[in-house]
């Protein structure tokens, strides 16, 4: 059994910590992406990452472009096999992963999940993705149920950290309700990319739209953001994704720090410092002047 972490609530939270994100094609065999993955982590350590993170189900393909009953024989439980390997990772280069996983809970309950593994191999929480979409390639209604333990903050051993997953990157209000709780920095492990037939015509809107909601979300939260999505083409050559890539790590300005290109797997690192958090909320002070007394409407599903 995986222990529980100890790390006291605000440890290192206003130290410099530096982030790794891998960005990976992936195959069809669980393993072989695990071990691909854990690659990508002892890379990304070796050049100082102190937290990473990897994208979206990085297990398997994206098999959510279909719905498909023996797919489910993809998940599995948290602690699994895949937790208790990545915490032996962590706990030998004494690093923070973030781990996005089918997670099994019971019989007929899936989530897609993010599992949280500290520095000593403990595993800090999970995340259960909150909007689950459901549209051409994307049928994850099909799999998951929608997460019920909202949105959370895990302190690790460098830093407090917000963890949402892919669909949720295009909401301000978990961006929101996740830096309100104290992050340094909101990662997004991610699986998207453009469809066959709209890539020429909408394809440049689309990653145009991808980076700049995410880069808001930087700017108004005064938050570092990392998007880590897969990259390559996966699926029938007509109707299959082809995964756009450009995991990025953006500064509190919104300003983008590292970037992946679209076609290549990549190891990326770079340092975040919670000082910049500092300098931006103070010169652009949106937190301070936010109406709390009026936001109670947003809760409604139309005021129309």
């Amino acid at each position: 059994m995986m222990p529980t972490a100890t790390v006291a609530p605000g440890a290192r939270r206003d130290s410099k910590f530096n982030v790794g994100l891998v960005q990976m094609s992936c195959s069809t065999d669980p393993d072989a992406n695990l071990n691909k993955a854990i690659a990508g982590i002892r890379e990304a350590a070796a050049n100082g990452a102190e937290v990473v993170c990897l994208q979206e189900l990085f297990r398997s393909q994206y098999f959510c472009r279909e719905e498909n009953a023996a797919l489910f024989d993809l998940a599995e439980t948290i602690p699994g096999p895949s937790t208790e390997a990545l915490a032996a990772v962590a706990k030998e280069l004494k690093v923070s992963i973030v781990a996005s996983l089918f997670e099994k809970r019971a019989q007929g309950l899936y989530h897609n999940t993010a599992a949280i593994l500290d520095a000593d191999g403990s595993l800090v929480g999970i995340y259960r993705k909150m909007h689950i979409p459901d549209d051409p390639l994307y049928y994850e209604k099909f799999y998951f149920t929608p997460g019920d333990l909202g949105f959370q903050n895990f302190e690790t051993r460098y830093s407090r950290i917000g963890v949402l997953v892919c669909w949720d990157q295009w909401y301000p209000e978990g961006a929101r309700i996740t830096s309100l709780q104290g992050a340094n920095v909101l990662f997004y492990p991610t699986a998207i990319g453009w469809h066959p037939s709209e890539k020429q015509l909408y394809g440049e809107a689309q990653l145009d739209a991808w980076r700049t909601i995410q880069r808001a979300h930087a700017i108004a939260n005064g938050v570092f953001v990392a998007a880590v999505n897969r990259t390559g083409f996966e699926g029938p050559p007509g109707n299959g994704l082809e995964f756009w890539g450009n995991s990025f790590l953006a500064d509190p300005f919104g300003r983008v720090m590292v970037q992946a290109p679209a076609n290549e797997e990549k190891v990326l690192v770079a340092e975040c410092d919670p000082k910049q958090m500092d300098e931006v909320r103070r010169n652009w002070p949106f937190l301070r002047d936010r109406r709390i007394d009026a936001y109670s409407p947003i809760t409604n599903r139309w005021l129309g």
